[in-house]
């Protein structure tokens, strides 16, 4: 398939009218291929540049404060940019530079900007696109982005220009790396651009190696110990663990000796000249391929404050948010030193992420300006540069540390929720014979979330496989757990087998790491089932007690106190786990809890309403239909609560009241508004 820069350049190519934008290397505007001359002003380019990129419409006064030290006229210096920028970019049929009320957008359809170009193919099409494809992203690359452009006393666009040019020569870092797999490496074109990915990422120990190997694969080994040496030269400068680095080339080296001895003695011969000892003088058995890792890892790099120092605001939500993603216990999450040690040497967050083998990083900024505090935040998956996140959080700083405590909540529960959005569909894509232990879980999870029978089956062979490959998974012991829960809870298998296996999985999850809150979620849930309502209330308060970001173990707290517990304390918590976790897979069971909650408080026109937004999600199963059918039934919406219970008899032709009333555990006053509303509509 084509791309959209090989089809903008093929327009452009066939003489159709074709803008075009350059912002990597010197920025530069043509129009059917003729150069567009622009002012010689560094702010017109600032501002063009800044344009392009925003994703949404500019305020004037932002515009103003990026870009002018408080001059005399800001709002008069930007009217005249815009003045020019019209000249170079308008033409009679199409006006591209649009104002309404108080902001500034640009209209780029039908243009070729080679920014937009690359970071469309970053974010959608990351791993997907052919040796062809990653050939025109690279020939888009002619230098740094905006080459040359620098502007004194402007903090703010500074800031903004360094953290793209970052950005883009990771991504061009990234192309590179899939550009170099899919062709012949000792082929001049390989060959070029792995010298290309070693100068872009000198720190990366995947470029070096791929060098390497090249290298030996032709026969330069000689060629490969001179860089290695370098290599280690530069490792040592930054303190960085070579290890790695020379047990790879150990490993090639003894390869490439067995299939030609000659190039030993060469080999040796080199290292004996070098000052670094590159073979110890028993090497014994190659070293064995690097394992794995059975767990995603994360790297939250210090927020920067834009107008203030270090150790304010944003040191403060960084540690918080480092805290409580750990507490999670998801993923392998990186100390708190180990990031602000980089930071403090300038080492730039997708450097950094590779220096730390880790697989995502997490940056942010915080600003604080006219009575308002801004915390932007974007999650990069290190290895192809790709944005798989990022938002920005707004908020009067009336309590600063309720904010503050209100956008680490957001912020730690959006991580973790993308990045395992991100690992199972990375999962689903892997032959599931080749999956290791942490794949096979979030291959479980995308079929558990599915909640029909057979999905549910599926998920269970997935979380008993991933604990084959590793049994000390506790997360894959919880998973394994969901499923025998949803045997019993659905009446999909026999209920009193099911609940306890469910036990018996929720407490191998526990013996295997007490400290993880979905082995306590998972036990809260199997006490449940076996009708231990205050063993059940206290496992899942010890689940949010470990981790208060735990959006499920709130969720599973409402689920309980609505059926027998606090009414209120159910409504609570189901709307704090919905902000926790607004798009969560379980969303139609925390709105479902609630409406259960509202009808034993005597509130069924409110109990309707949530009954529905539960049963509206996409994988609401026949039980959510259920409480819909009983609240739309006490509310006295019969027509509407008959329209459910027909189409729940269209799997379930047998369903009722006796059927829903066994599936939860009500306080009798709770049933007997239940069955009340099941007599009203056929179901008594």
């Amino acid at each position: 398939m084509e791309t959209d820069v090989e089809s903008a350049a093929s327009r452009q190519d066939s003489g159709l009218p074709c803008l075009s934008v350059r912002l990597l290397g010197p920025l530069a505007i043509t129009r059917n291929g003729v150069p567009t001359a622009l002012p010689a002003s560094r702010k017109l380019r600032a501002l063009l540049a800044y344009l392009v990129l925003a994703p949404h419409p500019v305020g004037r006064g932002r515009l103003c404060e990026l870009l002018w030290d408080v001059p005399n006229d800001p709002r008069g210096e930007l009217r005249w940019c815009l003045s020019k920028l019209r000249g170079a970019l308008d033409t009679p049929d199409r006006r591209r530079v649009r104002t309404q009320d108080d902001t500034v957008a640009l209209d780029l359809g039908a243009c070729l900007v080679d920014a937009l170009e690359i970071s469309h193919a970053a974010t959608h099409r990351a791993g997907t696109l052919d040796a062809q494809q990653l050939r025109a992203l690279a020939k888009l690359f002619a230098g740094d982005f905006l080459d040359g452009l620098e502007l004194e006393r402007n903090p703010h666009f500074n800031s903004w220009l360094i953290g793209q040019r970052r950005r883009f020569r990771s991504i061009h870092a990234a192309v590179l790396e899939q550009l170099v797999a899919s062709l012949p490496t000792d082929c001049g074109e390989g060959i070029a651009h792995l010298d290309r990915w070693v100068e872009l990422a000198p720190f990366d120990g995947r470029a070096h190696t791929a060098l390497l190997a090249s290298l030996a694969r032709r026969g330069e080994i000689a060629a490969a110990e001179k860089h290695l040496v370098v290599a280690a030269q530069l490792f040592q400068s930054e303190d960085l663990d070579f290890a790695p680095l020379q047990s790879a080339w150990r490993a090639i080296r003894d390869q490439q000796s067995a299939a030609s001895p000659r190039t030993l003695p060469a080999c040796r011969s080199t290292a004996s000249q070098s000052g670094f000892p590159l073979d110890p003088p028993n090497p014994g058995p190659p070293a064995p391929d690097p394992v794995e890792p059975s767990h995603a890892s994360l790297a939250v790099m210090p927020f920067v404050e834009e107008a203030g120092p270090r150790g304010g605001l944003a040191d403060g939500l960084t540690h918080d948010i480092i805290t409580r993603l750990a507490k999670l216990r998801d993923f392998f999450v990186i100390a708190r030193g180990s990031v602000f040690a980089l930071a403090d040497k300038g080492i730039a967050p997708e450097e950094a992420g590779r220096r730390l083998k880790v697989d995502y990083v997490a940056t942010g900024t915080v600003r604080s300006m006219a009575g308002r505090l801004i915390v932007s935040v974007e999650l990069v998956e290190v290895r192809t540069a790709r944005i798989v996140w990022a938002e920005t959080f707004e908020r009067r700083p009336d309590d600063i540390f309720a904010v503050l405590d209100d956008i680490g909540d957001s912020i730690v529960s959006s991580i973790s929720a993308e990045i395992e959005t991100v690992e199972r569909n990375r999962a689903l894509l892997k032959a599931p014979n080749s999956l290791n232990a942490w794949e096979a879980y979030h291959r479980g999870l995308w079929h558990m979330y599915r909640f029909t029978q057979a999905e549910n089956e599926t998920a269970r062979h997935f979380f008993a496989s991933a604990l084959r490959l590793d049994p000390t998974f506790a997360r894959a012991y919880a998973g394994l757990s969901f499923t025998h829960w949803q045997n019993a809870f659905q009446r999909w298998g026999d209920r009193d087998r099911e609940s306890a296996l469910a036990f018996e999985s929720a407490g191998q999850s526990l013996l295997v790491d007490d400290h993880n809150p979905a082995a306590h979620w998972a036990m809260g849930r199997a006490l449940w089932l076996r009708g231990e309502q205050d063993g059940a209330l206290g496992e899942l308060e010890q689940a949010v007690k470990l981790s208060p970001n735990f959006a499920l173990g709130h969720y599973a707290l409402s689920f309980v106190h609505s059926q027998s517990g606090d009414p209120r304390a159910a409504i609570g918590s189901s709307d704090h786990s919905r902000h926790l976790s607004p798009f969560d897979p379980l969303l139609f069971g925390m709105l479902g809890a609630r409406a259960m909650a509202h009808v034993r408080l005597g509130q069924f026109e409110e109990a309707a309403g949530w009954a529905l937004k539960a049963a509206a999600r996409p994988n609401a199963h026949a039980i959510i239909l259920a409480i819909a059918a009983h609240c739309l039934a006490l509310a006295g919406r019969l027509e509407e609560a008959r329209g459910f219970a027909a189409a729940i008899r269209k799997t379930l032709p047998d369903y009722r009241a006796d059927d829903f009333i066994a599936t939860f555990r009500f306080e009798p006053d709770a049933e007997a508004l239940f069955r009340q509303g099941a007599r009203r509509i056929g179901l008594g």
